[in-house]
C-alpha cells in the first residue's frame, strides 16, 4: 500500500509538471476570473465544486445558489487522472467532486474520499438498484451515481463512404489525420486492447507492450485528442470519424443529419459517474445538501435535457423527453451493453498504462 501511495504521488508530480490536455471545455484546470475559491473552513455559504466540463449546467448551479444561499465554485477537468493528480498534490479546497467507477475504486483505497452521510441524501432512494452497491464501492459508502453511458464511433457518412463496425477500422489508412479521439488513457488504450481481443483491463505487460505498438500506429490517423467537446470536430468538418462519448455523439447527430453512431463489434467501453467527497472537505455538509438537490427528480432531468448523458436516476425518467430514453446511443440496447466492459481499477499495473500513454502521446 505505500508503494502504491509513492507511485500515485509520483503520477501526481508529473500530471501537475505538464500541460495537461484531455470528459466531458478547456483541457486543463479552470478557475474562472471571476472565481474566488474559498478553503476557509468558517465559510459555511461556500461549495467548492470539481468537476468534468460540459456536465453540470449553468442554471443549475445557480437555482441551487438562490436556494440555499451557497456560493458555488465551479472548476473543472478534462480526466480522471488529472482530479486524482490535483486532489492527491495535498489541495483542500475541493468539497465535492465527481469521479467514474474505477477511480471511486482507486480514491477508496488510498482512502483519499469521505463517507458520505446518507441521512443528508435522502434522495438517494431516486437512484436505479442497478447502479447502485458497485463492486467499487460496496454500499455506496463513498459515492453516489451522477450520470453513466458509453463512448462510440461517430462516423460522418457524407465525407466516409464505406462501412466501419469495428475498432480495427480506425487503423484505416483512409482515415490518416481524420480522427478525433477521447484524450482519455484508459479508453484510448482500450481501444487497441479490444481490436487484439483482449480485455480493456488487460495487465499482462507484453499485450499492454503490443497495444502500445498499435497505438504508435494509429497516430498517424489521430487528428486530435479531445475528451471535452469531441463533436466540434466532427460538426466543423476538421474529423470525419470519433470516438467520443454517447452524449457527445447524439448531440452532433442532432446537430448534423450525416453523422452516423455505431457501436464496435469488440464491445464497448460502459462507464458510470459518482459523486466523491474529497478527505478533509471544509463544507462537507454543503456538498451533501448538493448531491441531494442533484438527485431531485426535476433537477436531474434539467441536467439531462443539456447534457443528454445516461440519468440512473430512475425518478427523473419521466421529466425526460421519450425519443432521449430510446435513443440508443445515449441508452445503449441489452445485447450492446453484455458484451461492453467497465473499467477497473489495475492497481500496480496502472504505472505501465501511465508509462504507453506518456510515449504515445509524445510521438
Amino acid at each position: 500500500m505505500k508503494y502504491k501511495k509513492l507511485l500515485h504521488l509520483g503520477i501526481s508530480v508529473l500530471l501537475l509538471g505538464s500541460i495537461l490536455t484531455g470528459c466531458r471545455g478547456l483541457s486543463s484546470l479552470i478557475i474562472g476570473s471571476d472565481i474566488s475559491v474559498s478553503n476557509n473552513k468558517s465559510s459555511e455559504k461556500v461549495l467548492n465544486v470539481f468537476n468534468w466540463s460540459e456536465y453540470l449546467p449553468d442554471s443549475v448551479i445557480k437555482d441551487f445558489e438562490a436556494k440555499y444561499n451557497i456560493k458555488v465554485n465551479y472548476i473543472t477537468y478534462s480526466s480522471n487522472e488529472e482530479m486524482l493528480a490535483k486532489i492527491m498534490a495535498g489541495d483542500d479546497i475541493y468539497d465535492i467532486s465527481v469521479a467514474s467507477d474505477y477511480m471511486v475504486d482507486v480514491m477508496r483505497k488510498q482512502k483519499i474520499i469521505e463517507p458520505i452521510n446518507m441521512n443528508n441524501v435522502p434522495n438517494f432512494k431516486n437512484i436505479g438498484a442497478q447502479f447502485k452497491n458497485l463492486s467499487f464501492d460496496p454500499g455506496n459508502k463513498y459515492s453516489v451515481p451522477y450520470m453513466w453511458g458509453d463512448a462510440v464511433i461517430a462516423v460522418n457518412k457524407s465525407l466516409v463512404k464505406w462501412d466501419i463496425t469495428s475498432y480495427s477500422d480506425l487503423w484505416d489508412s483512409r482515415l490518416r489525420k481524420s480522427l478525433v479521439v477521447l484524450d482519455d488513457e484508459r479508453a484510448i488504450i482500450g481501444i487497441a486492447l479490444k481490436k487484439l481481443g483482449y480485455s480493456i483491463n488487460e495487465t499482462d505487460p507484453a499485450k499492454l507492450e503490443q497495444a502500445k505498438e498499435q497505438l504508435l500506429l494509429l497516430k498517424g490517423n489521430i487528428k486530435a485528442f479531445n475528451s471535452d467537446s469531441p463533436k466540434t470536430e466532427l460538426l466543423k468538418g476538421d474529423a470525419t470519424v470519433g470516438f467520443l462519448w454517447g452524449a457527445e455523439a447524439a448531440l452532433a447527430e442532432k446537430q448534423n443529419k450525416d453523422i452516423k453512431t455505431f457501436f464496435p463489434k469488440e464491445g464497448m467501453y460502459i462507464w458510470q459517474d459518482n459523486f466523491v467527497i474529497p478527505k478533509g472537505a471544509n463544507h462537507k455538509e454543503n456538498a451533501e445538501l448538493f448531491i441531494n438537490y442533484i438527485l431531485d427528480p426535476q433537477v436531474s432531468a434539467k441536467i439531462s435535457k443539456e447534457f443528454p448523458y445516461a440519468n440512473p436516476n430512475a425518478a427523473a425518467h419521466q421529466y425526460i423527453d421519450g425519443s432521449t430514453l430510446k435513443n440508443t446511443t445515449i441508452y445503449p440496447s441489452e445485447n450492446d451493453m453484455k458484451i461492453g466492459e467497465r473499467l477497473r481499477d489495475l492497481e500496480d499495473a496502472t504505472k505501465l498504462y501511465d508509462k504507453i500513454w506518456a510515449e504515445v502521446k509524445s510521438k
